[in-house]
């Protein structure tokens, strides 16, 4: 299996390099994220400048662990130590740039697009501004199957479950790959995954978090800073991925993004049975 990793973290972010912890058990990886950190810039895309693309030297942390850390598959075929290739590259650009240079020169064809792990949750409307989903969205429009994933903290988050259940999801896409190419959204809690209530297959919810704008000068001279740090009241509606996260649930959105398309509930169902008792394990079983 070959998978495409990005983000909108930058290629420094330690969530990308804990997805590739995940997704290398399954497959050879290709990192090719941005060369800085790109939160909020949605699906944006450099098209009035040219772009540069770099070789990245992969971290040792990751060369050099043991086969004894995989916990959920085989040693796969072709792989070293029980570990796939992973081959590193950032990008002067956008997750959006990334995801298509990837796709369409850098590695070429791909079995998985991933676009996290993510620092700070992408839930509701707000994915419409997010790098994470915006890289994905690149990915999916060129009909491959892809994830989106970010855990649901920005201070000390905590990646290992999320690492875990990535690794899950891909076994199931490259064994058991559903008809259609489905399009996650996946929202986890930042706990350790045998502190998490379960897993819920959801709907988007509504805005979490709304701008303000802050002046500072006069005049000529007078500066506008927007910031998303004005959470958005109201009681979150059961069976959206708000709802879930707020309830320690992990989110599991199939995105609809074209009209006439319809992704079923029940394909994601079926992709994620038996997960949530796999992964949300109590420790030492």
């Amino acid at each position: 299996m070959k998978i495409l990793l990005t983000n909108d973290d930058g290629i420094k972010a330690p969530g990308l390099w804990a997805a590739v912890e995940g997704l290398r058990k399954v497959g050879e990886v290709f990192v090719v994220a941005p060369d800085r950190e790109q939160s909020g810039v949605g699906a944006s895309l450099t098209l009035h400048s040219s772009l540069t693309v770099k070789n990245e030297t992969v971290p040792d942390s990751i060369n050099g662990s043991p086969a004894s850390d995989s916990t959920t598959s085989d040693s796969p075929a072709g792989s070293q130590n029980g570990f796939h290739p992973v081959t590193a590259y950032s990008v002067q650009g956008t997750p959006g740039d990334s995801c298509i240079l990837a796709l369409e020169n850098v590695v070429g064809a791909v079995d998985l697009v991933v676009s996290g792990i993510n620092s700070g949750s992408n839930v509701g409307w707000d994915v419409m501004v997010s790098g994470t989903f915006g890289a994905a969205l690149q990915g999916h429009l060129r009909g491959y199957p892809t994830i989106a994933i970010s855990v649901g903290a920005v201070n000390n988050p905590q990646f290992s479950a999320a690492s875990e259940l990535l690794e899950m999801i891909a076994l199931r896409f490259r064994d058991n790959a559903p008809a259609s190419s489905l399009f996650l959204n996946v929202n986890i809690p930042s706990q350790p995954a045998d502190r998490i209530a379960g897993l819920k297959v959801t709907q988007l919810g509504g805005r979490s978090y709304g701008e303000s704008v802050r002046v500072e000068g006069t005049g000529d001279e007078k500066k506008y800073w927007i910031s998303r740090n004005r959470p958005i009241s109201g009681t979150p509606v059961d069976g959206t991925d708000i709802w879930a996260l707020k309830n320690n649930y992990i989110s599991i959105t199939p995105m609809q993004i074209s009209f006439g398309q319809q992704q079923q509930a029940a394909d994601v169902e079926k992709l994620v049975d038996g997960i949530s008792e796999k992964l949300l394990k109590p420790s030492g079983d």
